[in-house]
């Protein structure tokens, strides 16, 4: 006898399609809602099924393929809350297109992000694949850059290491006062607590060691954290000492102070999401923020690659994310071009000068790209320099090698491309879809939301090149 298998509540999309005032009487033809109603079904959606096919008990729930459509509409338009989500799935028509007369409630949709946020940020590749097979992704070159997006984190709930340290002795200090009294005025309590133990701690002492705790807790990661930035300062400046006496160049300025593994006393850190860090803001403002990363493929801006790190400069980040696009199109079964020769073809890699280093210069080459990396930042309106033949010493370094590929009419070409291929992907982003902040807590959840967020940006290319009827 075959076992039972799961039900689940019943969707019919074309159903309502067809009723007199339906979505698709009212809504113009190749509207977005629709082109997503019919990619759903050439999505692999089994991780999501499988949390269901063994939970037999209990009021069937909503088909995960309504949830996922949903949830892609959401981000694709802008709308990233549940609440606003269940709000839209009365009186929106086209998230009535998906929903029907059954509308699942802001709890069941906040519940399926939450717990399918990692089988939805995997659809990534899947997505990739199909921008891939509609001729999007060309991989002549791609451009990499970064973005700050504030966390869900408030300034409010931070503190610095010095602050840290006064609330430490504070908080021992009055902790030992309160024991003191209590060791003082144990037999008054004892009559009065009658049968009870009359060891409960009070509750102005159990505030007390409940928030040293976590002063302690956070003092511990700022500790490790100079550590680490410790050790890394110490890596650049033997670099930096490396490459004056390559140059046969004296160390310019004065002897640099130790380097310290204590915190600052400035040093922060926040108790509603400690992984975040304090990060500097287009506005000028500080916001603790994650560094949004994407690769953008240059012919119609589809993302390749994207990741969040925690570390403010993009220093180390070309190598990371070329080594991850290269592993989204193995996954995506996306080959890289080859020439008439049969020889692969090499990817020009676009990034400015927050980029550049010596060793990614070194490390792309040796993955098979073209680095074209900016070696100073320009002002914007100022002329450039004539343009040269690329003709250097032979102690000519990396940095002046990739300045003087940049100036050849070939090299100023190419990095021109650069500009119009990745920031504007920010731009519709964060001016079109309103995606201005990450709304989940933690490193890793958000890495998920932000491949959400960049698998809808393809979706929505892949609609506008191939979905949309034309104007004509």
């Amino acid at each position: 006898m075959d076992a039972p298998r799961k039900t689940y509540r019943p969707w019919n999309p074309d159903y309502y399609r067809q009723q007199t005032h339906s979505p698709q009487s009212k809504l113009p033809p190749g509207d977005l809602v629709f082109f997503l109603l019919d990619v759903i079904d050439q999505l692999d959606l089994a991780a999501i099924y499988a949390l269901y096919e063994d939970q037999l008990r209990g009021a069937p729930p909503f088909d995960p393929r309504l949830m996922t459509c949903l949830w892609l509409y959401a981000y694709a338009v802008g709308v990233f809350s549940s609440r606003k989500v269940a709000t839209a799935c009365e009186r929106n028509l086209a998230f009535l297109a998906i929903v029907g007369d059954d509308r699942p409630d802001f709890r069941t949709i906040s519940d399926f992000r939450k717990i399918h946020l990692d089988a939805l940020a995997d659809l990534f590749h899947q997505v990739l694949k199909l921008a891939h097979e509609a001729g999007l992704v060309q991989l002549g070159a791609w451009a990499t850059d970064g973005s700050k997006f504030p966390g869900n984190a408030s300034r409010h709930k931070a503190m610095s290491y010095g602050y840290m340290k006064k609330e430490e002795e504070r908080l021992k200090a009055e902790i030992a006062e309160l024991l003191k009294q209590q060791l003082q005025t144990d037999e008054a309590e004892d009559a009065a607590l009658g049968s009870r133990r009359g060891d409960e701690l009070p509750e102005e002492l159990r505030f007390r060691e409940e928030r040293l705790a976590k002063i302690l807790q956070a003092k511990a990661r700022l500790e490790e954290q100079a550590k680490v930035a410790a050790a890394a300062e110490r890596q650049r400046r033997a670099e930096a000492e490396a490459e004056w006496t390559r140059a046969g160049k004296k160390r310019p300025g004065k002897e640099p102070k130790p380097v310290s593994e204590v915190p600052a006393d400035k040093a922060q850190t926040n108790f509603t999401d400690p992984e975040l860090k304090i990060m500097p803001q287009s506005n000028k403002s500080f916001e603790y923020s994650g560094n949004a990363q994407v690769a953008v493929d240059d012919v119609c801006q589809i993302i390749v690659a994207c990741d969040v790190v925690l570390e403010t400069n993009d220093k180390q980040q070309a190598v990371p994310m070329a080594k991850q696009a290269l592993a989204n199109l193995e996954a995506a079964g996306i080959a890289r071009p080859v020439d008439a020769q049969g020889q692969v073809q090499k990817i020009a890699s676009l990034s400015d000068t927050g980029y550049f280093s010596a060793e990614a210069v070194s490390e792309l080459e040796a993955l098979g790209f073209d680095p074209h990396m900016a070696t100073e930042r320009h002002k914007h309106h100022t002329p450039l320099g004539a343009v040269q033949a690329a003709s250097l010493p032979s102690q000519a370094t990396a940095k002046d090698k990739m300045r003087s590929k940049l100036r050849t009419a070939c090299g100023r070409a190419v990095y021109g491309l650069r500009k119009g291929v990745v920031e504007p992907v920010f731009g519709q982003i964060k001016g079109v879809r309103g995606f201005r902040r990450f709304s989940m807590r933690g490193l890793e959840k958000i890495r998920a939301e932000w491949r959400l967020v960049c698998l809808t940006h393809n979706l929505l290319k892949i609609w506008r090149y191939h979905y949309v009827p034309s104007m004509n």
